[in-house]
């Protein structure tokens, strides 16, 4: 018995495009499972559509794919959600809402949303600036 996953050739083939960098590939095979409800898919997908890669950059549908699998518990995502409510990218500016999304990463273990916490909390950036508080996140992320 393998202990490979048993993975649609279709989503296999998107995965590949896109980590060789073939964007027009990837969104054309990865868009249909993201639809379908992979978290996976709708993340890279996210990126496309954030960044214009292989796509017409659309905010809306990069927003849209990252709350998908944000939702989902993608822990990536949620870190990218969190980056795009602190930074107000493709969606209204929410520091409320970023914390929210870099504390669901970071009880994941995302040691780039605990980081992020901690220099949210060190900065008052959207939240009451609090050394201490900073300080408890930075242990958390191993500094």
């Amino acid at each position: 018995m393998s202990d490979v996953p048993n993975i649609d050739p279709g989503l296999a083939s998107g995965y590949a495009a896109f980590e060789s960098r073939d964007f027009t590939q990837a969104m054309r095979l990865l868009l249909q499972y993201a639809d379908g409800g992979d978290a996976n898919a709708q993340h890279k997908v996210a990126i496309m559509y954030q960044n214009g890669l292989g796509v017409v950059a659309n905010d809306e549908n990069a927003f849209k794919y990252m709350k998908l699998a944000a939702e989902q518990g993608d822990a990536i995502a949620q870190h990218g959600l969190g980056f795009m409510y602190m930074e107000g990218e493709c969606v209204v500016q929410d520091y409320a809402e970023a914390l929210v999304w870099f504390k669901q990463a970071a009880a994941q273990e995302m040691i780039g949303s605990m980081t992020t916490i901690a220099m949210m909390y060190e900065e008052g950036k959207g939240v009451e600036q609090n050394q201490e508080t900073a300080q408890e996140w930075y242990k958390k992320a191993g500094f």
